[in-house]
């Protein structure tokens, strides 16, 4: 499969779509998610053309795959969830739930979350 230009994600990156930027730098773009399903509810993407965790992991480099997860515990703890505990999801592939063809994760606390109660409704 390839990487389709056209998702919502890379519009977002070009500009296209405005959104509510929580962090940028000069390969991760976090910002917040416009359906939000806790109060805190940010995702962050790579800026490279990666379809999912598994072309993520397979293409990017170790420093681009370091520095990724390295700036999600960064933006955890900016938005304050380490303390109460918060939840990362990624979706890998349409059986999985993932609708944007473009690599993210979730960040998600400001509550407790109950056990499956995100796997229902958690779809992008």
């Amino acid at each position: 499969m390839a990487y389709n230009n056209d998702n919502i994600f890379a519009k977002i990156l070009r500009n296209e779509i405005p959104n509510n930027t929580v962090y940028e730098d000069d390969s991760i773009l976090a910002f917040n998610d416009i359906a939000p399903k806790t109060p805190v509810h940010v995702l962050v993407i790579p800026k490279g053309n990666y379809i999912d965790l598994d072309d993520f992991t397979a293409n990017a480099s170790t420093i681009e795959i370091g520095n990724f997860f390295s700036k999600v515990g960064q933006i955890a703890r900016d938005l304050g969830v380490p303390e109460s505990g918060y939840r990362l999801v990624s979706n890998n592939g349409e059986n999985a739930g993932q609708i944007v063809p473009h690599f993210h994760v979730h960040i998600m606390g400001g509550q407790k979350i109950k056990e499956g109660s995100m796997a229902r409704g958690m779809q992008s």
